[in-house]
């Protein structure tokens, strides 16, 4: 009997000693709370794209020609919105960005360059912004008629007579 209440005594006290250091674990310092709730405060903010377009059309380009066309982005949130990259659907399309984070209430820049060497006929192209928004991208779209140059793609020979 006395072998039983002191190995319950024993069981006990481990017990007790384990809760109480998984207690003490579980306490967080001053300072950590100060993060945690400054964390807590600025999971609120997010940026927000808008965007003054979001499709152009370059309208009838010669075939051949160069064409650059920019789109404005602003921040309508309450953190900086970072522009990480700008894909174009193909490599006839050049892009370039804003590197620097746009403040809220600012604007930056997405600058797309065209080359319309091989192309004939209507072109449908897109570049995809990938940026710290909810939604994580967006997709711009810009349109073109491509008139062939002499000698170019889509020019027919003239019919015999």
């Amino acid at each position: 009997m006395l072998k039983k209440t002191a190995a319950m005594l024993a069981i006990a006290s481990l017990v007790l000693t384990a809760c109480k250091k998984e207690n003490a674990a579980l306490r967080i310092d001053d300072e950590t709370a100060k993060q945690a709730e400054i964390a807590h405060a600025k999971a609120g903010e997010i940026p927000v794209a808008k965007f003054d377009a979001m499709e152009f059309d370059f309208g009838t380009v010669a075939e051949g020609d160069k064409v650059e066309h920019t789109y404005k982005v602003s921040n309508s949130g309450t953190a900086d919105l970072v522009i990480s990259d700008v894909k174009p659907s193909c490599g006839c399309t050049v892009p370039d960005f804003t590197k620097t984070p746009i403040k809220p209430g600012e604007t930056g820049d997405i600058k797309v360059i065209f080359n319309s060497a091989g192309k004939s006929g209507n072109q449908e192209k897109t570049v995809t912004v990938m940026m710290n928004t909810e939604t994580g991208t967006e997709t711009l779209k810009f349109k073109a008629n491509i008139t062939p140059k002499a000698g170019g793609i889509g020019v027919t020979a003239p019919a015999a007579h």
